[in-house]
Protein backbone atom coordinates (compact mmCIF):
# COMPACT_ATOMS: atom_id res chain seq x y z
CA UNK A 1 0.00 0.00 0.00
CA UNK A 2 1.41 3.37 -0.60
CA UNK A 3 1.73 6.49 1.44
CA UNK A 4 -1.44 7.98 2.66
CA UNK A 5 -2.25 11.80 4.04
CA UNK A 6 -3.14 10.63 7.21
CA UNK A 7 -4.79 7.07 8.70
CA UNK A 8 -8.69 6.96 9.34
CA UNK A 9 -9.01 4.76 12.42
CA UNK A 10 -12.03 5.01 15.84
CA UNK A 11 -10.77 4.16 19.33
CA UNK A 12 -13.66 2.79 21.93
CA UNK A 13 -12.77 3.18 24.97
CA UNK A 14 -15.29 2.08 28.21
CA UNK A 15 -15.58 4.64 30.94
CA UNK A 16 -15.82 4.20 34.72
CA UNK A 17 -19.27 4.02 36.42
CA UNK A 18 -20.75 7.06 37.17
CA UNK A 19 -18.87 10.63 38.12
CA UNK A 20 -18.93 12.01 34.10
CA UNK A 21 -21.03 13.73 31.85
CA UNK A 22 -21.37 13.85 28.65
CA UNK A 23 -20.36 17.69 28.07
CA UNK A 24 -17.23 17.22 30.46
CA UNK A 25 -16.06 14.68 28.58
CA UNK A 26 -16.37 16.31 24.89
CA UNK A 27 -14.79 19.52 26.59
CA UNK A 28 -12.03 17.44 28.20
CA UNK A 29 -11.18 15.53 24.80
CA UNK A 30 -11.25 19.19 22.89
CA UNK A 31 -8.87 20.44 25.14
CA UNK A 32 -6.56 17.63 24.85
CA UNK A 33 -6.64 18.15 20.97
CA UNK A 34 -9.51 16.11 19.74
CA UNK A 35 -11.07 19.44 18.16
CA UNK A 36 -11.56 17.09 15.13
CA UNK A 37 -12.34 14.24 16.22
CA UNK A 38 -15.87 12.76 15.88
CA UNK A 39 -17.14 11.77 19.20
CA UNK A 40 -19.59 9.03 19.83
CA UNK A 41 -21.37 9.09 23.22
CA UNK A 42 -24.76 6.90 22.21
CA UNK A 43 -23.66 3.51 24.16
CA UNK A 44 -23.99 3.75 27.98
CA UNK A 45 -20.96 3.39 29.44
CA UNK A 46 -18.91 4.10 26.14
CA UNK A 47 -17.29 6.36 24.16
CA UNK A 48 -15.95 6.50 20.49
CA UNK A 49 -13.59 8.71 18.54
CA UNK A 50 -13.65 8.70 14.87
CA UNK A 51 -9.75 10.22 14.23
CA UNK A 52 -7.53 10.90 10.87
CA UNK A 53 -4.33 11.11 12.02
CA UNK A 54 -1.21 11.79 10.10
CA UNK A 55 2.50 10.18 10.93
CA UNK A 56 4.87 7.82 9.38
CA UNK A 57 3.43 4.36 11.17
CA UNK A 58 0.08 3.52 11.47
CA UNK A 59 0.37 1.43 14.66
CA UNK A 60 2.37 4.81 16.46
CA UNK A 61 -0.09 7.16 15.61
CA UNK A 62 -2.82 5.10 16.86
CA UNK A 63 -0.44 4.47 19.69
CA UNK A 64 -0.14 7.91 20.67
CA UNK A 65 -4.08 9.19 19.65
CA UNK A 66 -4.61 5.97 22.74
CA UNK A 67 -2.30 7.62 25.40
CA UNK A 68 -3.60 11.41 24.44
CA UNK A 69 -7.29 10.13 25.07
CA UNK A 70 -6.77 7.98 28.08
CA UNK A 71 -4.74 11.20 29.80
CA UNK A 72 -8.01 13.29 28.72
CA UNK A 73 -11.10 10.73 30.15
CA UNK A 74 -11.75 9.91 33.65
CA UNK A 75 -9.60 7.73 35.58
CA UNK A 76 -10.37 4.17 35.45
CA UNK A 77 -11.51 4.61 31.30
CA UNK A 78 -9.99 1.62 29.63
CA UNK A 79 -9.11 0.74 25.40
CA UNK A 80 -11.50 -1.62 24.23
CA UNK A 81 -11.62 -1.51 20.82
CA UNK A 82 -9.69 0.28 17.44
CA UNK A 83 -10.89 0.13 14.07
CA UNK A 84 -11.24 -1.15 11.68
CA UNK A 85 -10.40 -4.85 12.54
CA UNK A 86 -13.59 -6.93 12.20
CA UNK A 87 -15.70 -5.54 9.49
CA UNK A 88 -19.15 -6.47 7.94
CA UNK A 89 -19.66 -5.99 4.23
CA UNK A 90 -22.07 -3.04 5.53
CA UNK A 91 -19.11 -1.12 6.95
CA UNK A 92 -17.11 -1.47 4.13
CA UNK A 93 -19.75 -0.40 1.45
CA UNK A 94 -20.89 2.59 4.28
CA UNK A 95 -16.93 3.55 4.40
CA UNK A 96 -16.60 3.12 0.06
CA UNK A 97 -20.18 4.65 -0.73
CA UNK A 98 -21.21 1.78 -2.68
CA UNK A 99 -23.78 -0.67 -2.24
CA UNK A 100 -23.46 -4.24 -0.41
CA UNK A 101 -24.26 -5.89 -3.57
CA UNK A 102 -21.41 -4.29 -5.53
CA UNK A 103 -19.27 -6.15 -2.79
CA UNK A 104 -20.75 -9.46 -2.86
CA UNK A 105 -20.22 -9.35 -6.66
CA UNK A 106 -16.34 -9.17 -5.77
CA UNK A 107 -14.29 -12.31 -4.69
CA UNK A 108 -13.77 -11.51 -1.35
CA UNK A 109 -11.75 -13.81 1.39
CA UNK A 110 -13.37 -15.53 3.24
CA UNK A 111 -15.10 -14.96 7.11
CA UNK A 112 -13.03 -14.43 9.62
CA UNK A 113 -15.58 -14.33 12.32
CA UNK A 114 -19.23 -14.64 12.89
CA UNK A 115 -19.84 -13.29 8.81
CA UNK A 116 -17.63 -10.25 9.93
CA UNK A 117 -14.17 -9.45 7.40
CA UNK A 118 -10.27 -8.65 8.32
CA UNK A 119 -10.10 -4.99 6.84
CA UNK A 120 -6.62 -6.45 5.98
CA UNK A 121 -7.41 -9.03 3.66
CA UNK A 122 -9.84 -6.37 1.49
CA UNK A 123 -7.87 -4.55 0.71
CA UNK A 124 -5.85 -6.39 -1.87
CA UNK A 125 -8.96 -8.15 -2.95
CA UNK A 126 -11.10 -5.10 -3.19
CA UNK A 127 -8.73 -2.99 -5.01
CA UNK A 128 -7.22 -5.75 -7.69
CA UNK A 129 -10.65 -5.21 -9.95
CA UNK A 130 -10.95 -2.28 -12.14
CA UNK A 131 -14.44 -0.55 -11.28
CA UNK A 132 -16.51 1.94 -9.15
CA UNK A 133 -15.31 -0.28 -5.65
CA UNK A 134 -11.47 0.31 -7.17
CA UNK A 135 -11.78 3.36 -6.93
CA UNK A 136 -13.50 3.80 -3.52
CA UNK A 137 -10.56 2.01 -1.89
CA UNK A 138 -8.30 3.86 -3.57
CA UNK A 139 -10.42 7.27 -1.45
CA UNK A 140 -10.77 4.94 1.31
CA UNK A 141 -6.51 3.98 1.45
CA UNK A 142 -5.78 5.83 5.21
CA UNK A 143 -9.01 3.23 6.59
CA UNK A 144 -6.90 0.22 5.37
CA UNK A 145 -3.79 1.45 6.05
CA UNK A 146 -4.83 1.82 9.73
CA UNK A 147 -6.44 -1.64 9.84
CA UNK A 148 -3.18 -3.64 10.39
CA UNK A 149 -2.02 -1.67 13.24
CA UNK A 150 -5.80 -1.99 14.32
CA UNK A 151 -5.68 -5.35 15.00
CA UNK A 152 -2.51 -5.91 16.21
CA UNK A 153 -3.22 -3.57 18.58
CA UNK A 154 -6.82 -5.67 19.00
CA UNK A 155 -4.74 -8.58 20.00
CA UNK A 156 -2.87 -7.43 22.59
CA UNK A 157 -6.24 -6.21 24.29
CA UNK A 158 -7.41 -9.74 24.13
CA UNK A 159 -4.35 -11.23 25.61
CA UNK A 160 -4.32 -8.80 28.18
CA UNK A 161 -8.17 -9.71 29.50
Amino acid sequence: MTEVEGFEFELVFALPEGGWEAEGLTDALFEAGFDDALIGLGAPGLVGLALVRAGEEAEAVITAAIGEALAALPRGSRLREVKPDLVSQGDVAARLRVTRQALQKRALPPPSLGGLYRATELFAALESRPGKVREAVRQARGWFAAAEAAQRINARLSLEG
